[in-house]
């Protein structure tokens, strides 16, 4: 194997210098410091998208609860009544849910029927702090409000 190089080529062999490597780490310690609380924000906001998507996926089976029943569960019934049934006619065999689930903070979501102002049923969790009320990641996440 024969190798040709032109005339304008110039073969080189070299490495970074040891200032070279500290700024590249510095640019990297900067750009860590701006981008890493950022990130660790993310974990709140998946929290709160998943109890939209379980308040939402909650909603179409009590709405096949009430197909098949031709009511919603009741308050003390709760939503252990998509697990097993209470006694109810019509209650589709093998349950609509395995389990009932709980909130991302580990809490169970709160069903209360009828609901408040003339509502079928209020379908909320309490958010990141489990109280009523709220604000930012603390905020109450509710049936009713999500769009």
């Amino acid at each position: 194997m024969v190798f040709r190089l032109c005339k304008s080529t110039r073969l080189t062999v070299g490495g970074f210098t040891l200032i070279e490597v500290m700024v590249v780490v510095i640019i990297i310690g900067i750009l860590a410091t701006i981008i890493v609380p950022r990130i660790l924000e993310h974990p709140e906001q998946a929290r709160q998208v998943r109890v939209k998507m379980d308040i939402r996926a909650l909603q179409t089976v009590l709405s096949n609860f009430k197909l098949d029943t031709r009511r919603f569960p009741t308050t003390s019934e709760g939503l252990e009544a998509l697990v097993k049934n209470p006694g109810i006619d019509g209650w589709r065999e093998g349950g609509y849910l395995d389990q009932t689930p709980d909130d991302p903070w580990g809490r169970p979501y709160i069903y209360l029927c009828p609901g408040s102002e003339s509502r079928d049923y209020d379908l909320l969790s309490h958010g990141r702090d489990g109280q009523p009320g709220g604000t930012g990641y603390d905020a109450d996440i509710k049936s009713w409000e999500i769009k």
